[in-house]
C-alpha cells in the first residue's frame, strides 16, 4: 500500500495520473497547502521541502522498511522503476533502442521538472495570484511557457506520446502544466501537435479518475484564494512568521 500525500495541484496531478494508470492500491492523505499543513513536522519528515507531493511506500522493492519520496519527478522515477511500467521502452526492444528510449524519457522528465513546471508557475503567479500586475514579469513568463510550449511541440511532431516507446512518466509529468491556469490560459492555437496529444491523454480512463479525485479532496478548487492563503503559500523564507 502506498500512502499518497496530495493535493489538487499540477505536480499532485502527476502522481495520482501514474497510481491509476498502473491500478496500484494507495491511500490518499491530504495536504492542505492552503492551510500550511506541509509544514507539519511529521509531513517534513517525509518532504523535507515542505512541498507535496509525497509519497510513503509500504512495500518497497527490497522488501525493507517503507520507503519516503519527495519531489514529483522523483516519485514518477521511483513507481516506475518499482513497477517496471510506463518507462517509455518498447516491449522487446533492441538493447540499444531500450538505452536511448530510457535516456529520453529521463531528459523529458527533468526537462519539466527543470523548465515546463517552473516556468509554467512563474507565468500563473503572475498572471493569477500576484498582488499586482507587473507587465515585465507577466510578458518575460508568458514568452517563456509558450517557447517551451514550442519545445514540446516540435517533440510530438510525428510521435503519439514524448517516447517513441509508448506512453510514460515523461507524458505524466508534462500533461498537468498544459494551461494549468484557467483564468489566464494560454493560447494552444499554434501548437497543434500538444493540442492532439493533450487531447488523447484527457481522454484516458485513467486521467479522469485521477482528475475526478481532485474534485473530492478539494471541492473548493477553483476558488479565489484569501489573503491568508497566499501569504502561507507565497510569503515563506527561511523562517515562518
Amino acid at each position: 500500500m502506498i500512502d499518497f500525500h496530495y493535493w489538487p495541484t499540477p505536480n499532485g496531478h502527476k502522481i495520482s495520473l501514474f497510481l491509476e494508470e498502473a491500478g496500484l492500491p494507495y491511500t490518499v492523505r491530504p495536504v492542505n497547502i492552503g492551510k500550511g499543513e506541509q509544514f507539519a513536522p511529521e509531513f517534513l519528515a517525509i518532504s523535507p521541502n515542505n512541498k507535496m507531493p509525497a509519497i510513503v511506500d509500504a512495500s518497497p522493492p527490497d522488501g525493507g522498511a517503507p520507503i519516503p519520496v519527495f519531489e514529483s519527478g522523483a516519485i514518477l522515477r521511483y513507481l516506475s522503476d518499482k513497477t517496471g511500467r510506463f518507462t517509455g521502452v518498447a516491449e522487446g526492444a533492441d538493447p540499444r533502442t531500450e538505452l536511448r528510449q530510457a535516456i529520453e524519457v529521463d531528459e523529458w522528465l527533468f526537462w519539466q521538472m527543470a523548465g515546463l513546471g517552473p516556468m509554467t508557475g512563474q507565468y500563473g503567479h503572475f498572471h493569477v495570484y500576484a498582488p499586482e500586475a507587473i507587465p515585465y514579469a507577466r510578458e518575460r513568463y508568458r514568452k517563456e511557457a509558450e517557447r517551451l510550449l514550442g519545445v514540446l511541440d516540435q517533440r510530438l511532431a510525428g510521435r503519439e506520446f514524448i517516447s517513441d516507446g509508448g506512453y510514460s512518466i515523461a507524458d505524466m509529468a508534462c500533461y498537468p502544466w498544459i494551461n494549468a491556469y484557467d483564468k489566464a490560459p494560454i493560447d494552444l492555437t499554434p501548437f497543434a501537435n500538444i493540442r492532439r496529444w493533450h487531447a488523447a491523454i484527457t481522454a484516458r480512463p485513467a486521467t479522469q479518475r485521477a482528475y475526478a479525485l481532485a474534485a473530492k479532496v478539494n471541492p473548493d478548487a477553483g476558488k479565489p484564494m484569501s489573503d491568508e492563503q497566499k501569504k502561507i503559500l507565497f510569503g515563506q523564507g527561511a523562517r515562518r512568521e
